[in-house]
């Protein structure tokens, strides 16, 4: 018995009335199954981000704590973070600011907004922009006297920007340690800035002289004022030493956190 219902007419009718291998309807469903998927995809990412940025902040915190010595394999991020007094410093000053909420200030995002930077007409770290604020973290002993400050860091190497923290004593010249958490640097010649022998020269080395002048290099044979301003050169990575050099100095110079650090030794903060 054939079919008597009505069928419908125009586009629609001739769509569904042609043969399922027709070009039309071949058409119709890989471009109703990209935008499926599109969509799926979409929503997969906005469902993740929050736990992205999660994980990037567990990240940055577990590399503040390898750079002042204190990450433990296993240990719980969090709570071993919570021993740091997070606070924002205005650069121009050096000095503190309850301006923004140091748990939640984000110094990369405040680089790119014309209101919390500046443009650099000078920029050997070659960052582009400068921001006006940035979050230090102070560790303190159980007396409440200053144990260690890790600032962070960033600038331009051979193929990406680095970014990382350093961490001074409580003199705020000698140095503890370096740490860089995210770069793109080559596998096996700039990428060696992640290799635990090239790190371990950082420590117990100074920023600057008797005199207040910096000297701290990175350099393939120490500076004039000697081997405790020196860190070696990476092997077959010039440009990324390079790059190392001009950020540290740039960001613990006078258009980064010297300022701070003056105050800091002379008890102003």
């Amino acid at each position: 018995m054939s079919d008597t219902s009505p069928q419908p007419k125009g586009p629609i009718g001739r769509f569904l009335a042609a043969p399922p291998d027709s070009v039309g309807k071949t058409i119709f469903i890989a471009v109703t199954l990209c935008l499926v998927a599109s969509m799926i995809v979409s929503a997969t990412s906005v469902a993740l981000r929050p736990l992205q940025e999660q994980n990037k902040l567990k990240d940055k915190q577990a590399n503040v704590l390898q750079v002042a010595g204190l990450y433990e394999d296993g240990m719980d991020v969090l709570e071993g973070f919570s021993v740091f007094e997070p606070r924002v410093v205005e650069l121009e000053t050096g000095t503190f600011t309850d301006q923004f909420d140091a748990a939640t200030f984000d110094d990369r995002a405040a680089a790119s907004d014309p209101e919390l930077s500046v443009a650099l007409a000078n920029d050997p770290a070659g960052i582009g922009r400068k921001t006006k604020f940035a979050t230090v973290y102070l560790l303190r002993n159980e007396d409440g006297s200053l144990d260690k400050v890790i600032l962070p860091i960033h600038g331009y190497g051979l193929w990406s920007t680095l970014y990382g923290f350093i961490a001074l004593e409580e003199n705020g010249n000698d140095i503890f340690g370096l740490q860089f958490y995210a770069h793109g640097e080559t596998p096996g010649l700039g990428a060696e800035v992640d290799n635990p022998r090239w790190k371990s020269l950082w420590s117990g080395k100074k920023l600057a002289d008797d005199a207040g002048d910096l000297q701290i290099t990175v350099a393939k044979t120490a500076p004039p004022a000697g081997a405790d301003f020196h860190v070696d050169a990476l092997a077959g990575a010039t440009l990324t030493s390079v790059g190392v050099d001009n950020l540290v100095r740039f960001w613990m110079g006078e258009a980064g956190f010297a300022p701070f650090l003056e105050n800091l030794k002379s008890g102003d903060i």
